[in-house]
């Protein structure tokens, strides 16, 4: 584990986002999922991990 955030990355960061998704916190997975676009040079990939990790909604539903 690498101990500098520096050193992370876009890789690293897809996998956080990944990570996020299964444990079901998509808000957490999309700001990872944006830091890996941005760290990417692609513009083409950039748009594809914003595609696969979109904003969440910010409405709430309560369940009971």
């Amino acid at each position: 584990m690498t101990r500098d955030p520096a050193d992370l990355t876009a890789a690293d960061y897809l996998d956080g986002a990944r990570e996020m998704t299964v444990a079901n916190r998509p808000y957490l997975a999309h700001l990872l999922a944006e830091e890996a676009a941005q760290r990417t040079t692609d513009q083409a990939t950039a748009a594809g991990i914003r595609a696969t990790f979109p904003a969440p909604t910010t409405t709430r539903e309560e369940t009971d």
